[in-house]
């Protein structure tokens, strides 16, 4: 399974989908804290750092966490792309987009219903907005794999045998 992954995912195209998924749910989150919740735009980088370096980061002012938080958000984005992109691979763009979709809910669900239990601090931000970003994000992620992915073929090919 993970031979036929390797072959067949375009890893060019989940790299472009997670950077430019990552960058749009970063713009959202940060246009949506300021106006709608009336809270520093950089909370969800200091938040994203605390995955690393704990709770005390979340009161923190700096550029360190804020790097940090920039790191671990953008390595996030990439491997949650990968994880659409399996699921989205070869369906076509409606389904990436839509697929997408469901599945930024399901991370939405996975980060802030499972993950919490071990980042007890995260329930602060659990927030419609943030849902809907997860949500766009998944959206953004499967449309822009479908946009560049050129393998269209199946994650398992089956051999064809000839009676001859």
């Amino acid at each position: 399974m993970l031979t036929s992954i390797r072959n067949n995912v375009t890893w060019r195209a989940v790299i472009i989908a997670g950077l430019v998924a990552g960058a749009v749910f970063l713009a959202v989150n940060a246009v949506a804290a300021s106006l709608m919740y009336e809270i520093d735009p950089a909370l969800l980088l200091r938040y994203f750092a605390s995955l690393v370096l704990g709770s005390a980061v979340l009161t923190q002012v700096g550029p360190t966490s804020l790097i940090v938080g920039l790191i671990v958000h953008f390595a996030l984005s990439l491997l949650f792309a990968l994880v659409i992109a399996i699921v989205v691979h070869r369906w076509g763009l409606v389904v990436g987009l839509i697929g997408g979709a469901i599945l930024g809910l399901a991370l939405y669900a996975i980060n802030m219903y499972a993950l919490t239990r071990f980042f007890e601090w995260f329930f602060a931000i659990n927030n419609a907005a943030l849902a809907l970003s997860h949500a766009l994000f998944g959206m953004v992620a499967g449309g822009v794999y479908e946009l560049f992915d050129h393998y269209d073929e199946p994650l398992i090919k089956e051999e064809v045998r000839r009676v001859d």
